[in-house]
């Protein structure tokens, strides 16, 4: 049994058990703790560590010299031994191919999120909503334009 099917098993016992549902993760993580199905190890506590520092690194924003807010920080997940690794480096001072592949794998993260958007969308009007089909646009064009007249403003 994976580690995902093991943490879906304490979701189920979650419920089960008649704890109040719809719940928050933190909940539910909190009577796993309590009653004892779920206790960290070594490898979950490093797995923790990481991901936080790379929440640190994500969040690290500085400005260019026109003004603009960007990160400073930025990953490009690349294959060794068989595994993805995730290397950070700073925008200021990163190789040009660690930022192409840091953008690029960014971009298919968006489009990765826009169409599992897309099939959650279509799903819940096809087969669960009672009401007008939810649309929704996926061209972020207007989007961008919007946000960035707003920075020219400010």
């Amino acid at each position: 049994m994976s580690y995902i099917d093991q943490l879906q098993s304490i979701i189920k016992e979650y419920q089960a058990a008649g704890q109040p549902w719809p719940a928050s993760s933190h909940d539910i993580a909190q009577w796993a703790l309590e009653i004892g199905r779920w206790a960290p190890q070594r490898s979950t506590l490093i797995n923790r560590c990481a991901e936080e520092i790379s929440r640190a690194l994500r969040e690290e924003y500085i400005s260019d010299s026109q003004g603009r807010r960007l990160r400073a920080k930025h990953v490009a997940r690349i294959e060794m031994n068989g595994r993805q690794v995730g290397f950070w480096a700073d925008v200021r001072t990163a190789p040009r191919e660690h930022m192409e592949i840091a953008f690029q794998q960014r971009r298919e993260s968006i489009s990765a999120d826009c169409r599992q958007l897309k099939t959650d969308i279509d799903s819940y009007n096809e087969n669960f909503n009672v009401g007008q089909p939810i649309q929704m646009v996926f061209d972020f064009t207007d989007d961008l334009a919007e946000a960035e007249a707003l920075l020219a403003i400010a």
